[in-house]
Order: structure tokens, then C-alpha cells, then sequence
């Protein structure tokens, strides 16, 4: 008997101990949000002399994000400057404007106001047809199956 009641104690007393463990595990890490910037500092930027930036925040272990800053890299001209923010190389302002998912693409006007954003990959078709929108707007057909993202209803003329 004696030895059935030290039995069920130490039984007791493990799950007692399990329970205290299984409360102190850390939750999980959040997932990420995709949270987009409405406004950046053009100061942070090159091309400060350009109407227009895209912003290109990347990791370098990111597979799509080589694909979409290729893509990107097309739009570069006189009006339109175009940086990539690689993670490593660039933390700070990943931090500083919350990007906590890559490949982020932004597009900004002169005032740093974002006009555009996409998040995840995105074909050089629907980069081109938001530049050319924004630089030159006219009334769009809604369109679906893309992960752009308008952050403002009014934009401003282009050239």
C-alpha cells in the first residue's frame, strides 16, 4: 500500500511539473502582416531629384525577390528612380517603416505619399501598367488575380 501511494505522488507530482512546463512555453512568433507603409521619407532614398521612386525591400534569402527586383530594375529613368533595400544591408529601414514581409515593391510619389504597393511576386506587366497610371492617370477597369495594392484614390499628374 505504502508503495502504491508513493507511486501515484510521484505521478502527481510529474504532472504537475508537465502542467508548469507546458505554461511557460513562449508563444508562437507572429506570422507576417504584409503591413504597408502609407509614407516615406524620401531623405532615406536615393533619386531624391525623381518624381518618382520604387522602393524594392528584399532578403537575400528570398527566392522571389531576385525575380521581382529584375523586373523592377526596367522601370529606372529619368523620372523614375528605382532602389533595392536588401535586408542585411539595409535593416534600419526595413525597421524604420515595419516591412516584415518580402519581396515588399512601393511606389512613391515626390512627397514620399505611397501610391502603390505590391507584396509577394508581381509580373513586369502589372509594374509598368501602376507606373504608367500613376504618371499619367486615367480611369481604370477594376482588375482582379494581383496582389497590387492602391494606397491612395488620388494621384498626382506625371511628367
Amino acid at each position: 500500500m505504502d508503495r502504491l501511494i508513493l507511486v501515484l505522488g510521484g505521478v502527481a507530482i510529474a504532472l504537475l511539473v508537465a502542467s508548469l512546463l507546458r505554461g511557460r512555453r513562449h508563444p508562437a512568433p507572429a506570422a507576417n502582416t504584409g503591413t504597408i507603409p502609407r509614407q516615406l521619407d524620401r531623405k532615406d532614398f536615393k533619386g531624391t531629384d525623381r518624381p518618382w521612386l520604387v522602393a524594392v525591400f528584399t532578403a537575400s534569402s528570398c527566392a522571389t525577390c531576385a525575380g521581382v527586383m529584375e523586373r523592377a530594375k526596367h522601370l529606372t529613368s529619368s523620372q523614375v528612380c528605382v532602389q533595392e533595400l536588401e535586408l542585411s544591408a539595409e535593416a534600419a529601414l526595413h525597421e524604420r517603416y515595419g516591412i516584415d514581409a518580402v519581396p515588399m515593391l512601393l511606389i512613391a510619389d515626390q512627397t514620399g505619399a505611397v501610391r502603390r504597393a505590391f507584396v509577394g511576386p508581381t509580373t513586369a506587366t502589372d509594374l509598368w501598367a501602376s507606373l504608367a497610371d500613376l504618371r499619367e492617370p486615367r480611369r481604370r477597369e477594376p482588375h482582379s488575380g494581383t496582389n497590387e495594392h492602391d494606397s491612395d484614390e488620388t494621384v498626382p499628374g506625371g511628367d
